[in-house]
Order: C-alpha cells, then sequence, then structure tokens
C-alpha cells in the first residue's frame, strides 16, 4: 500500500510514503536487546493490574518521547494519547479477563507507547518493547488527507500489542507464512479486542481492520478484511487490496517479507469462518482456541498447515472431539484450501542458548514493509 502510494500519489503523498517505508527498513535491520528476554514465561502473576504510560514524541523520531500520561491518570484531552491510554487498556482486560494472561509477557509488563511519532507517519509498530503510533495526515489540509492518526481503529492497537504476545510466545520468523501467521494473531487478537469493546458477537461484526484510518477522500473500508480478503480497499493512489482468502491464489513473491501481510488474508479467513460457526462472541470459544494455539502448539518456523492441525486438535483437547467447536475449526481452514491432515507436527529447531527464539529481528509494522 505504502509502496502504491510513494508512486501514484500526490508530491507530498509519495514524499511521507518514501519516509515510512525508509524508516521500516531501517528498523529492519535494528536487533532488539531484551533484557531477561523468554518465550515462554517461566511463572504467572494472578490479579494483575494494569501499567500503561503514554508519551508524545513531540513529532521527533526519537524514543519514548516525554511522558504526558501514566496508570489511572485523568484524559488529557489530546485524543492520540488518551486513545492509546484506552485502547491499550482494552487489550490488557482482553488478555487478563479472558485469557488470564498478565499483560504481553504474561509477567505483568508495563504497555508503553508513543504517539505523535515523527512529521505525517503513516504506520505504527511494536519494536520489542513499546507501540508507537504517527498521525497520519492530520496536519495536511482536509481535502488532501488519506490517513487519519493511528490510534483512531482501537484493533490497530490490539494488533501492535499482539506482536509483543506472539514475541513471548510461539516467536514465529517474519517472514514467508510463518510471518503471515505472525501476522495473522495480531488481526485475530486486535478484532477481538474491538469486538469486545463494542459488545459484538460474530455475526454483528463487521471483520474489518482498521476501520476509520482512512479519510473519506479514499475509496476503502479499512486496511484488511478478514471476511470477504482482498476488498479492503480500491483506490488509485493507494492500488487494490491484494490479500488472497485461499490458498489458490497465495503470493509466492518475496515483496513484503514473502507476503506477511498479504497471506494473513487466508488463516484470516479460516478465523472468521470457524468464529461464525461458533456463533456468540468470537473471543469466547473461537479465541480460546487460537489463544492456546499460540501459547502452546507453534514454534518459530510453523506454517498454515501447522496451524490448521494445531488449532484443530486444541479445539478436541478443550470442547470434546467431534464436537461443534472442533467441526468449525475444520470447515474454516478447509473453506481456504488447508485439509487437516492430523500427524506429528514438524520438529522445530532449537532455540540457541541464551537467547529466547522469538527474539525479533527487526520492528513489526501495521503496513507493508519496504522491501
Amino acid at each position: 500500500m505504502l509502496r502504491e502510494l510513494s508512486e501514484h500519489g500526490s508530491p507530498i503523498q509519495r514524499e511521507r510514503a518514501l519516509s515510512a517505508l525508509v524508516e521500516s527498513g531501517q528498523f529492519r535491520g535494528v536487533r532488539q536487546e531484551l533484557a531477561d528476554f523468554s518465550t515462554r514465561p517461566s511463572f504467572r502473576e494472578p490479579g494483575a493490574a494494569k501499567q500503561r504510560v503514554i508519551c508524545h514524541a513531540d513529532y521527533q523520531t526519537r524514543l519514548p518521547g516525554r511522558k504526558c500520561r501514566g496508570e489511572g491518570d485523568p484524559p488529557t484531552g489530546d485524543a492520540a494519547v488518551d486513545e492509546a491510554y484506552d485502547g491499550s487498556g482494552a487489550t490488557f482486560d482482553l488478555y487478563r479477563d479472558i485469557y488470564e494472561r498478565n499483560s504481553i509477557d504474561d509477567r505483568g509488563m508495563v504497555l508503553s507507547s508513543t504517539v505523535h511519532y515523527g512529521s505525517g507517519f503513516d504506520n505504527a509498530f511494536w519494536n520489542g518493547k513499546q507501540m508507537t503510533y504517527g498521525d497520519g495526515d492530520e496536519d495536511l489540509p482536509e481535502e488532501e488527507r488519506l490517513f487519519n492518526r493511528f490510534t483512531i481503529a482501537i484493533d490497530i492497537i490490539g494488533h501492535e500489542l499482539t506482536h509483543g504476545v506472539v514475541q513471548y510466545e510461539a516467536g514465529l520468523v517474519y517472514r514467508d507464512q510463518p510471518g503471515a501467521l505472525n501476522e495473522h494473531f495480531a488481526d485475530v487478537f486486535g478484532i477481538l479486542v474491538k469486538q469486545r469493546t463494542l459488545n459484538q458477537t460474530a455475526s454483528e461484526s463487521d471483520w474489518v481492520i482498521g476501520a476509520g484510518l482512512f479519510t473519506e477522500n479514499v475509496n476503502a473500508k479499512g486496511i484488511r478484511s478478514m471476511k470477504e480478503p482482498g476488498t479492503a480497499y480500491n483506490d488509485p493512489r493507494l492500488g487494490k487490496d491484494s490479500q488472497p482468502g485461499h490458498m489458490r491464489d497465495i503470493y509466492t513473491g518475496s515483496q513484503d517479507n514473502g507476503g506477511v501481510h498479504i497471506n494473513s488474508g487466508i488463516p484470516n479467513r479460516a478465523f472468521y469462518i470457524a468464529a461464525l460457526d461458533i456463533g456468540g462472541y468470537a473471543w469466547d470459544k473461537a479465541g480460546w482456541i487460537w489463544y492456546l494455539t499460540l501459547r502452546d502448539k507453534l514454534g518459530t518456523t510453523s506454517d498454515f498447515e501447522d496451524g490448521a492441525r494445531e488449532t484443530y486438535k486444541v479445539a478436541g483437547d478443550r470442547f470434546g472431539v467431534g464436537s461443534l467447536e472442533q467441526k468449525a475449526v475444520r470447515k474454516g481452514w478447509k473453506e481456504v484450501g488447508i485439509e487437516i491432515i492430523e500427524e506429528a507436527p514438524k520438529p522445530q529447531p532449537p532455540e540457541p542458548p541464551g537467547c529466547g527464539a522469538g527474539a525479533p529481528d527487526f520492528i513489526r509494522s501495521f503496513f507493508i514493509p519496504a522491501p
């Protein structure tokens, strides 16, 4: 999307898209030094309390910036600050109240966010330690704006924080199908944060990631559609949504780290179908199946077939072999072209001594990174 905009947008739009791509490209080479890093937490603390810190970057690119709101502080009146605060709280609550998880690392990690990052920065990212959000085009005249601020959509906040959960659990490498699964899990729990905040059942949700992010100047309903991959946007400046919804259309090129943001449409649709068939609140049964799979069953190089097989097994373990829930999971994967074959999972490479397998090699950004 940013690549298309860098070629087909107005001069200022091209400049900003290129800047975001360069920024993402620089981040890709950054290795995060995470103290006492472990992909599988060795203990869990009951009764976890939220700890949020929101910082203001003052339109610079140095992190974290100056603190402007802490846990329990009243609203500031700055929409980006308060949305980041509320969205990180809603994400924390989903993981704690539903999945019994104590923050991102399951050890009570402080949820740190920086807003107003850079000038005209059209992206949001998780860097292994914190969330960062750009303001989009809110400094431009209204008729020239394409992007609103990136905190405007609560599912984007849930998405970014879930990259942290993936980092501390399966540690899915950010390339090809494992990377697409990484993006998929971020979308799943991002949409569940949104649905829970709105008190929506699976049938009531729009299943759109990033609704509200685009201005009325763009022909788009959001960044991705989990219900109908490939239909989220179609705009002469941004291009057309290229996500496939079936394995027959899977992207096999080298851009986007082998299609991590593109091919995530396939497992996204599988989850949508399973959740719809199960019915009720998707964060309940379907969410539990996907969470336990992420937490306990997948490894760094797991692919779509691994994800399908393990979600199917978890559904049987939790709700019973042959249960409605297990049948719904099988149906979801089958409808996107993945038949579940019950066999032993492929061996995962050993973790290097003293280093978690999920330590990120680069930042996970919301949009397609630079090639």
